[in-house]
């Protein structure tokens, strides 16, 4: 009876310690498991932190590189950009995730955009991947052409960017704007939002010299364009494009979800804008005499015929309208908030241009009398204009620092190799960073970061740099048509306002100037400014 119960207890014990046994092997081979995964986990992020030395960023597995770029876009994304292509010494590689369409070579060695803008223009078009991200928004225009189809929307603007008429016209619109709208609005408003009002100076100038239209933008009540609104927030949905890989955003577009239900949503504002000017200027031509045509670019555009002998469709011209109101728009207005911005950080600029302003206008026949000449409220002439060179040195010097467009892309048709040695194989893309290349200090010196016209002048007077050290407004066959209307517009503008008003950030409010990651390098927040009105005397202070 007693050694069959000690038999009992002794199955009976050793029953109970085997789910004990069990459960502790169990334990201890998840426990390695884990440790397998965290040393794996480890590893792989040693790995891909090291990688940062050699590429600049981390490279993670399948990821690449896009959550340092995620990261980025979520800041300042230019700034990022200038930071990893100053440790790279000008290049580097960027890789995307496995199977997307991120991976690219971003650059800004003048020596390197020479070869691309120049050198070797023929195999580096704006190429598919460009064409496709942007058709939505800017269609067949000449921003998003190639071969053929650019070159005829060149050639013909270059003929009208070039004629007498055009330049008579773009003078007289811009005398109109400036002193019946622009002036009257800031008189009414000490507090303004600088950026909003120059936007709807360059759009209403825009649509008058190159459509023959006035929307009317810019009239003392500042009314809400709907145009403006679509066209400011397709652009910045068309951006976001970039920095996502392909399928991702083609599946919401297809599915009308996020950024891309957005840009939809912007573009019908944006064709219904375009489509209602055309239509407008068929009707006024339908009316017009011969001698009574105006001269713009969107009627040139309507009596040419394609290759068929077929008149261009509305929808080519439609991408015309839209192409150019992205020239005249948003460049200048965009490259004038930061000018102004700059200035009022950099009181000895606003000074030196005060001081030039003066001195011009003192040189007016006015039969010796100084005091004639020292006028409250200034009408500008063509030739005061362009007599101002401190003026033109410190927008090309904002230009420099803010180029209103911070980055522009490329594909290469054929296995090349850039001055640097870097090898490029046949469909890479290749993107040179024009705002990085401001912040180089072996393009310009170790003083780049800091905001000085003088760079620009050589005794004085206002000298040019080499168009592939200063990227601001393109270089070789695709140099900007309006970069002289560009200066113009820009140098009329900023002397009729400092001359009139010391602009002042409002910084009580609390207000941050960034940049916005758009195709132009708007300002996030726009920019609050007070305008404080020049008194008589301290005018005639500048005489003196």
């Amino acid at each position: 009876m007693n050694s069959n119960s000690s038999a009992y207890n002794l199955t009976t014990t050793a029953s109970h310690h085997e789910p004990l046994v069990s459960q502790r092997l169990l334990f201890l081979r998840d426990v390695q498991i884990l440790e397998l995964c965290i040393a794996l986990f480890v590893f792989v992020t040693i790995h891909s932190l090291r990688q940062k030395k050699h590429q600049g960023m981390p490279v993670w597995p399948f990821l690449g590189m896009l959550p340092s770029l995620i990261l980025a876009v979520r800041s300042n994304i230019y700034e990022w950009l200038s930071d990893i292509l100053i440790s790279r010494n000008g290049t580097f590689r960027f890789k995307g995730p496995w199977f997307s369409t991120l991976n690219c070579v971003v650059t800004c060695d003048p020596r390197n955009v020479e070869h691309i803008l120049k050198t070797r223009f023929s195999i580096y078009p704006k190429g598919s991947y460009f064409r496709e991200t942007m058709r939505d928004l800017l269609g067949d225009g000449i921003f998003n052409a190639d071969e053929e189809t650019w070159q005829r929307q060149r050639k013909t603007a270059s003929v009208e960017f070039h004629s007498a008429k055009f330049r008579q016209l773009t003078s007289q619109s811009l005398h109109e704007l400036v002193h019946n709208r622009l002036l009257p609005v800031l008189e009414t408003s000490e507090k303004i939002d600088l950026q909003d009002v120059l936007l709807r100076l360059t759009f209403d100038n825009v649509c008058m010299i190159a459509f023959g239209v006035d929307p009317g933008c810019l009239s003392p009540n500042l009314p809400e364009i709907p145009f403006a609104k679509a066209f400011e927030d397709a652009t910045e949905a068309t951006a976001v494009r970039f920095v996502m890989p392909g399928f991702v955003w083609k599946l919401m577009r297809s599915l009308n979800l996020g950024t891309e239900k957005n840009l939809k949503e912007s573009i019908k504002g944006v064709d219904y804008f375009a489509e209602e000017v055309i239509r407008m200027r068929k009707k006024e031509l339908s009316l017009e005499t011969e001698t009574g045509k105006r001269s713009d670019l969107l009627t040139i555009f309507m009596g040419l015929r394609d290759d068929n002998g077929e008149k261009f469709s509305v929808k080519f011209l439609r991408d015309i309208c839209v192409n150019f109101i992205l020239a005249g728009r948003d460049t200048s207005s965009v490259a004038l908030s930061w000018f102004f911005w700059l200035v009022e950080k950099n009181p000895e600029v606003e000074e030196k241009i005060m001081v030039e302003i003066c001195k011009i206008l003192e040189q007016r026949d006015d039969h010796g009398d100084t005091k004639k000449n020292m006028e409250y409220e200034p009408v500008f002439r063509p030739e005061e204009i362009k007599k101002m060179d401190y003026l033109q040195a410190a927008l090309s010097e904002a230009l420099r620092l803010y180029p209103s467009v911070p980055v522009d892309h490329k594909e290469v048709l054929e296995d090349d190799v850039f001055p640097d040695g870097t090898k490029l194989k046949k469909g890479e893309k290749v993107i040179y960073a024009i705002y990085a290349m401001a912040r180089m200090e072996t393009i310009w010196g170790k003083d780049c970061c800091e905001f000085k016209p003088e760079r620009w002048l050589r005794d004085g007077r206002y000298t040019s740099e080499s168009a592939y050290k200063f990227t601001a407004f393109n270089g070789g066959p695709r140099l900007c048509l309006g970069k002289d209307f560009a200066y113009y517009q820009m140098k009329y503008v900023a002397a009729t306002i400092i001359y009139r008003y010391r602009v002042r950030v409002d910084v009580k409010a609390g207000h941050k100037v960034e940049p916005k990651m758009a195709l132009t390098m708007y300002m996030k927040h726009g920019l609050k400014v007070n305008m404080v009105k020049r008194s008589a005397s301290e005018i005639d202070h500048y005489y003196c």
